[in-house]
């Protein structure tokens, strides 16, 4: 292609110049980041590389590590949390009375403090549990439209301060045939990262800033694309692991968000991708095939 090799993959190149047969690298094309299986050997007139792009491979290796991590603390977490609950519950009913009256008020806050924990950790249990045990989808056809607005409904509601559109107009047919609980709970995942990237914005008090969050939907013969926009505070630097397990920038997220909604994506026939959005914040795309046994079929 007349260029060096120095300047194509410098990593490559260090390999030959320290006289290495074979080694793993990491190549940067753009914003994506690749994992390389390289082998070296000598030829006629210089070298023979040759290389495989082994980047999924250690991704589904890591996250099937990853579950078998996530069935172990969820395990071991869920067993002691009812009894610290009730016994905590139980002081309260029993000792709050004998409590003096100047004490009251901190022993209120303290049990109350428990029990919130407690549900904080059954939350992140359940993250867990979802992530290490996710079901087989049951594909059945469903509106696709009703799903995606009944999740951005839901943040709506809850987020009055911030601006939510959901825009159909390319679509030429609403139908998709997946699991309607799935779809539903990758969708809310998503929309909720967008609302928490805006949120992280406000926080920073920016003057006349106004969250936004935006969904279409395209189509193509075998895809289904969901488009979730946000002009929140943007994607990290290490944008190539965030749909990785246990990859979180929040100091209360569990990083199970993404990779949930990334297998889900994936049972479905589909991928997800994430971009920089023009407002400076994130674009995030998911692809469903319309109808993934179909797909599967084709595949076997």
């Amino acid at each position: 292609v007349g260029e060096f090799l120095s300047d194509l993959s410098p990593e490559i190149s260090q390999l030959i110049s320290e006289g290495q047969k074979s080694a793993i690298v990491s190549h940067a094309k753009g914003n994506e980041f690749f994992t390389l299986a390289v082998k070296i050997a000598p030829g006629s007139s210089g070298k023979v590389i040759t290389f495989e792009d082994i980047t999924r491979q250690l991704l589904n290796q890591r996250q099937a590590a990853w579950s078998d991590v996530a069935r172990r603390i969820a395990h071991e977490i869920k067993n002691p949390l009812t009894p610290i609950q009730l016994a905590t519950e139980r002081l309260k009913r029993r000792y709050r009375k004998q409590v003096a009256d100047e004490d009251g008020e901190l022993f209120d806050e303290l049990t109350s403090t428990i029990v919130r924990q407690v549900g904080g950790l059954r939350k992140m249990v359940d993250e867990f549990s979802s992530f290490a045990r996710l079901p087989k989808p049951v594909f059945r056809g469903e509106d696709a439209v009703d799903l995606v607005r009944q999740a951005v409904f839901l943040q709506e509601v809850a987020h009055s301060h911030i601006q939510f559109s959901v825009t159909t107009d390319e679509l030429e047919t609403r139908m998709i045939c997946c699991d309607r609980h799935q779809l539903g709970q990758a969708m809310t995942n998503v929309v909720k990262n967008a609302v928490e990237a805006v949120e992280a914005r406000e926080a920073d008090g920016n003057e006349g800033y106004s969250g936004r969050v935006a969904v279409s939907m395209q189509q193509d013969q075998t895809h289904l694309a969901i488009t979730v926009e946000d002009n929140g505070i943007g994607l990290p630097t290490e944008r190539e692991r965030i749909a990785e397990p246990y990859m979180t920038t929040r100091e209360k997220g569990t990083g199970l968000g993404l990779a949930i909604v990334n297998k889900i994506v994936e049972e479905h026939g589909g991928d997800m991708s994430f971009a920089s959005a023009e407002s400076g914040g994130t674009l995030v795309t998911l692809r469903f095939a319309r109808d993934p046994q179909t797909r599967e079929g084709d595949v076997q």
